[in-house]
């Protein structure tokens, strides 16, 4: 299956850039490759920077029932 591919224009730093390009050539890809890995590796990771509700869900129980000791903890 083809994914649809959408054309947009950005600016980088020209350093960045540099690197880029050198990467791309030393692993025989295309720059648009290489912006699309990072781009999604980008949004997996923020994806995963937020805590799953049952995640949260057990810190506040524990909190709740600890708060002393996390308090002492904290001194």
């Amino acid at each position: 299956m083809t994914k649809t591919r959408a054309k947009f224009a950005t600016q980088i730093n020209s350093e960045i850039l540099v690197a880029v390009r050198i990467l791309a050539e030393k692993e025989g890809r295309q720059i648009q490759a290489l912006v699309d890995e990072a781009m999604a590796d980008l949004l997996e990771k923020r994806k995963r920077a937020t805590p799953r509700p049952n995640v949260m869900a057990a810190y506040a129980a524990s909190h709740q029932q600890y708060a002393p000791v996390y308090k002492k903890l904290a001194e």
